[in-house]
């Protein structure tokens, strides 16, 4: 038997094509297998595609980079959230995804859509002080992980906008995906700017990282004294993101458009 199957290009954390953060999304009312997810991940070359199955009584959501399946996503789950939604699949604007990091709740509002994500605060570790400041080139005021990212934060906003990558360096780091690389937004149009490196993943550097804020926002909410907050990516393509910690949660604001949608070749079900 063959199937053929449909998937979206979407960009997250923006309102106009060719902003934000490019993710792929497959709609699935039967499950695949997940090396056949590997490899349409790998066939769109983003930094994460999205496959929800919507076959149980909860929808399930997996992230695929180009190499490997990860834990948490956020700009995929946003764009996943949009196309159930724009393309009919969803009636309610309540969406409760069951995933590898528990329920994720994803809402649709007037500002856009919001990512109910749980914190994963980061741990001190004045370890990788020598490693950080190779990376930087200058020493961190703070370092710190939650074991899937690193995180640096300096003083100066202009070099992290400026700063080239050092990825062989960051390959050195034991976290499983990235390097969060953030600073106070010195100009006041945000509470913080960050970027995020993952050469890990195959993603040099991610565009717009939703999840990157289950840690960045629980350390900027303590040191500005705030609980909603505005951030800035300083990716070349760029996006804002509206942020609020509640308790254990982070609420991850913003919008997303469809760029194209297509039909895959029909696949052999025992390829699944």
């Amino acid at each position: 038997m063959k199937n053929q199957m449909k998937i979206w290009q979407v960009d997250s954390f923006t309102t106009k094509i060719f902003g934000g953060n490019p993710a792929g999304v497959m709609i699935l009312q039967k499950d695949i297998a997940d090396d056949l997810k590997q490899k349409i991940a790998m066939e769109m070359n983003l930094s994460e595609t999205a496959f929800v199955c919507l076959g149980g009584e909860t929808p399930k959501i997996q992230w695929f980079t180009p190499n490997s399946e990860v834990n948490l996503c956020g700009h995929a789950t946003l764009a996943a959230g949009h196309i159930l939604w724009s393309e009919g699949f969803i009636q309610t604007d309540k969406i409760n995804f069951t995933s590898r990091s528990g329920v994720l709740r994803v809402h649709k509002q007037a500002e856009g859509y919001t990512l109910d994500f749980p914190t994963q605060p980061a741990v001190d570790k004045p370890d990788y002080t020598n490693l950080a400041t190779e990376i930087l080139g200058i020493t961190p005021t703070y370092i710190g992980s939650n074991e899937e990212d690193f995180m640096a934060v300096v003083d100066d906003d202009q070099f992290l906008k400026s700063y080239q990558p050092n990825f062989d360096k960051m390959m050195q780091l034991p976290e499983r995906r990235g390097f969060l690389l953030t600073a106070k937004d010195k100009s006041g149009e945000y509470d913080f700017i960050y970027r995020g490196f993952f050469p890990k993943l195959d993603v040099p550097e991610d565009p717009v990282t939703g999840s990157a804020n289950t840690m960045l926002v629980p350390y900027w909410s303590k040191q500005l004294g705030k609980n909603k907050l505005r951030a800035y990516q300083s990716s070349k393509r760029g996006g804002e993101l509206l942020l609020e910690m509640i308790g254990d949660r982070v609420m991850i604001t913003g919008n997303a458009v469809t760029v194209f949608e297509a039909l895959l070749p029909a696949l052999e079900e025992n390829n699944a």
